[in-house]
């Protein structure tokens, strides 16, 4: 079978059970062996995520799409920014993830603002965006004794809504990349500039998370295997919210998760002179 059709058989499977199954009831309702799943998603989980189905309840980590539309319906049903009291009143989920992946109460609706706007989902949600944003704006006015670092500035808010119809591009480099990166895509491509200096060799670069596996040199005729995800800042791991224990670095243009507990290899410092940040091997 192809991956097509086996994630048919899947989304198939999951609305006759009403939840996503276990690779048991997958194999028994579709006859599927898991040999078929192996040779085309690596194993049941990336099958899983591939079709969209969500194992839920205790034990599983709920996706930041089903955070956000949980959420957001709240919003548009109530008109307003929850509190923690009404959420845990309306929502589906506890307030646990969102606070999990956001650090606080108070920043979830600037991480879910920014979640949308990467995921392009400013039509469908127009009336919940335009409410947050209102309460952004309020909040922005208000004295702080802290920072938000999800929230933009107001001149940078000015300087985004002034370019959003033209295209942005990073610092010049002049380089192999004429520019800095901007996004996920333009960390790849430059990681693959300098990774044979860094002491890697890629051998696989995937869709499913991690995104990367890499032999890396660790002593003269000595390499061990290592997976990657890669990031344009560090702290976009957390937004995606995967897992630690999934991959072994975080590949990214900008470090800006100062309690990662992972090494986070960071590009702009390498391409702009300081190799050592990432060559010594230490985590930042």
């Amino acid at each position: 079978m192809t991956r097509e059709e086996i994630i048919v058989a899947m989304k198939d499977c999951a609305s006759e059970l009403g939840h996503a199954p276990n690779s048991a009831e997958f194999r028994r309702l579709t006859k599927i062996s898991l040999n078929q799943v192996r040779k085309n998603f690596g194993n049941y989980r990336r099958l899983l995520l591939a079709s969209g189905v969500e194992r839920q309840g205790a034990g599983y980590k709920v996706s930041l799409k089903s955070l956000f539309l949980d959420w957001a319906r709240v919003v548009r049903e109530t008109g307003k920014i929850p509190t923690v009291a009404e959420y845990e009143l309306e929502g589906k989920f506890s307030i646990r993830p969102l606070v999990r992946r956001f650090r606080t109460w108070r920043q979830v609706p600037a991480g879910l603002q920014e979640y949308a706007r990467q995921e392009g989902l400013e039509g469908e949600w127009k009336d919940v965006l335009k409410i947050l944003a209102d309460h952004l704006e309020v909040g922005a006015g208000q004295t702080r004794t802290f920072e938000s670092p999800t929230i933009m500035p107001s001149w940078q808010r000015v300087l985004k809504d002034q370019t959003s119809t033209e295209t942005v591009y990073g610092k010049p480099m002049h380089a192999p990349l004429n520019c800095a990166p901007t996004n996920e895509n333009g960390v790849i491509f430059a990681f693959g500039i300098v990774a044979k200096e860094l002491g890697f060799s890629v051998s696989r670069i995937q869709t499913a998370f991690p995104d990367c596996e890499m032999l890396r040199e660790v002593a003269p005729n000595r390499w061990i295997h290592v997976r990657v995800e890669f990031e344009y800042e560090s702290r976009n791991f957390l937004t995606h919210m995967h897992p630690a224990d999934g991959c072994d670095l975080i590949v990214c243009w900008t470090h800006n998760w100062p309690d990662c507990p992972l090494e986070v290899p960071e590009l702009k410092n390498v391409i702009e002179g300081d190799r050592a940040s990432i060559t010594a091997g230490s985590k930042t």
